[in-house]
Formats: C-alpha cells, sequence, structure tokens
C-alpha cells in the first residue's frame, strides 16, 4: 500500500503488529522512551514526508503515559511534514468523563478530544465509545467501530452453550439500549 505508514505506540504492540500483518506491511519505526525525569520521548525513526500516517496506540494500561505518547507520535509526524496522521485508538481514554454530572467537575473526553486536534491529528478510529456525544467533542472525523459484531461471531464459535450465557455490562451507561436489543445473536 504505497504511502500508508503504520505506527505503534507501546501500549498494544501486538495489536499493531496484527494490523500491519493483516494489511501485509511492517510497522513504521519508532523509539519511545522516557527521560530520566519521567518525560515521555518520540523519536519516528524514517521519513513520513506526504505520507498517511496511522498510529495505533490504546488509551488503556498507563492511561496518562500512553496519552502524552500519542499526542507527541502524532505531533511528531506532523511536524515531520505527514500528509494526513490518522490515530487508532481501541479504547479511547476518559470517555467516561463525557458530561458535568456534578459542579465544578470537567469533561475530560472533550479535553482529550482537543488535545488531538491540537496535537495535528486529521482523524480519530476508536471504538464502542462510552457514549456517543464524545464524537461531537471533535472538529475532525471520527469514526466510532462497534465491537459487537466480532464478538458475537467469536463466543457463537468458541462457546458451546452460548445460547445459555449472559453477557453484564459494567455499567449502565455503556448500553442505553433497550434489553431486546442488548444482543442479536
Amino acid at each position: 500500500m504505497p504511502n500508508i505508514k503504520i505506527f505503534s505506540g507501546s501500549s498494544h504492540r501486538e495489536l499493531s503488529h496484527k494490523i500491519a500483518d493483516r494489511l501485509g506491511m511492517e510497522l513504521g519505526k519508532v523509539v519511545t522512551k522516557k527521560f530520566s525525569n519521567q518525560e515521555t520521548c518520540v523519536e519516528i525513526g524514517e521519513s513520513v514526508r506526504g505520507e498517511d500516517v496511522y498510529i495505533v496506540q490504546s488509551g488503556c494500561g498507563e492511561i496518562n503515559d500512553n496519552l502524552m505518547e500519542l499526542l507527541i507520535m502524532i505531533n511528531a509526524c506532523k511536524i515531520a511534514s505527514a500528509s494526513r496522521v490518522t490515530a487508532v485508538i481501541p479504547c479511547f481514554p476518559y470517555a467516561r468523563q463525557d458530561k458535568k454530572d456534578k459542579s465544578r467537575a470537567p469533561i475530560s473526553a472533550k479535553l482529550v478530544a482537543n488535545m488531538l486536534s491540537v496535537s495535528g491529528a486529521d482523524h480519530i478510529i476508536t471504538m464502542d465509545l462510552h457514549a456517543s456525544q464524545i464524537q461531537g467533542f471533535f472538529d475532525i472525523p471520527v469514526d466510532n467501530l462497534y465491537a459487537e459484531p466480532a464478538v458475537l461471531k467469536w463466543i457463537k464459535e468458541n462457546i458451546p452453550e452460548w445460547k445459555n450465557c449472559t453477557i453484564v455490562s459494567p455499567d449502565a451507561g455503556v448500553s442505553p439500549r433497550e434489553p431486546w436489543q442488548t444482543l442479536t445473536f
């Protein structure tokens, strides 16, 4: 695939390798490290001039470190003249803080959206946002993909008694759907 480069942040290198393998590509060269004062340092190890860059970095695990690494990677690619930078964020950080539910509470998901835009992201690809309203926090395109079809397929293929299973959500906000709409086998 000409003019496309895929880079991996440190949060999910295995996922990044699987994506690159699926596309028949190699991951781009990038080195991430910490300075002695714990600042994140990112070095893009190849030219991205005029390229369509995809950066895969999840917002799980060490959330703040992973988010900062992503922001720096996006910015490094933009200032190195990448044509377009797409952040692939399977687990969007701070997504549960998507509304002001009490006085003096932040809307942290909006802050993350602003930081991604300001860092230079041109497009966001994420999965199963906590609330669809988060897409409205961006001034750039956001594709919110849904894991449900793939999860249901995996359940049917790997759990012999799948018809007798119950799937539970971690909180009521995850799925505002009616009970009969929750999952369709």
